[in-house]
C-alpha cells in the first residue's frame, strides 16, 4: 500500500492493536482493500472501475457499514489515492447530493445510516 502519510498510518495502526479486534480488522480491511486496488490498478483500471469489487474482496469475514466507513475514512488521509477513494465513495453513497457537498467540504459519508423517507 503506497501511504502520502506513514506517521498517520502508524497511528491507525498503534490505535487499533489486534487486541482490540474490531478496531484492529478496520486497519486490516483498509490495507487489504488499498492493496487489492492497486494490484487491478495496476493492471489497467481505474479505481472508480474496482473500488466496489475489491471491497467485497477484502471482506472476507462479514465487515460492517460502520467499519467500511472507518476504513474509507483511513483511507482517505493516508493512502495515495485516499482522496479519490473519498470522493468515488460519496457520490455511491449519496441518496441525493449530499456526497456532492460532502467533497466539497472534504467530509466521508457514514454507509452505515440509514434514511428512511
Amino acid at each position: 500500500m503506497q501511504l502520502r502519510d506513514a506517521d498517520g498510518w502508524k497511528r491507525a495502526n498503534d490505535a487499533n492493536p489486534p487486541e482490540e479486534p474490531y478496531g484492529h480488522r478496520v486497519i486490516t480491511y483498509a490495507e487489504d482493500w488499498a492493496n487489492f486496488m492497486e494490484r487491478d490498478m495496476a493492471a489497467g483500471k481505474t479505481l472508480e472501475d474496482c473500488a466496489e469489487a475489491t471491497s467485497r474482496e477484502a471482506d472476507t469475514d462479514g465487515i460492517t457499514g460502520f467499519m467500511y466507513g472507518a476504513a474509507v475514512s483511513t483511507l482517505a488521509v493516508v493512502w495515495i489515492h485516499g482522496e479519490a477513494l473519498r470522493r468515488w465513495h460519496n457520490l455511491k453513497t449519496q441518496s441525493r447530493n449530499e456526497g456532492e457537498r460532502a467533497n466539497e467540504s472534504g467530509g466521508v459519508l457514514n454507509p452505515a445510516l440509514l434514511n428512511i423517507e
